[in-house]
């Protein structure tokens, strides 16, 4: 089971943290977005194992991903949010095979 939450409204330059939390603890966690319009875009990801966080281009300086293996949660830190922010995110597992959670909406107005 995988469940997102903390998507909300919020204002530009504002800030928003999303937790993605699961039963089984994966090898990989990948935070994808799709915004209205767009493609479906990775953003962040990281190893439960260890590690840094990965980042695209375009969250880079402004997110930070994080893991809490004990609350076996996954966190996105999301500073100076900007309107081409707003979209449907994503937490994306890997163990086996790849999970998708429902999504949780961000918008930034």
């Amino acid at each position: 089971q995988l469940v997102e939450s903390g998507g909300g409204s919020v204002q530009a330059g504002g800030s928003l943290r999303l937790s993605c939390s699961y039963t089984r603890r994966p090898n990989y966690v990948t935070w994808f977005r799709q915004g209205p319009g767009n493609g479906r875009e990775g953003v962040a990801g990281i190893y439960t194992g260890g590690g840094d966080g990965h980042y695209s281009d375009s969250v880079k300086g402004r997110f930070a991903i994080s893991r809490d293996n004990a609350k076996r949660t996954v966190y996105l830190q999301m500073r100076s949010l900007r309107t081409e922010d707003t979209a449907l995110y994503y937490c994306v597992i890997l163990v086996a095979a790849s999970y998708w959670g429902p999504g949780t909406q961000v918008t930034v107005s």
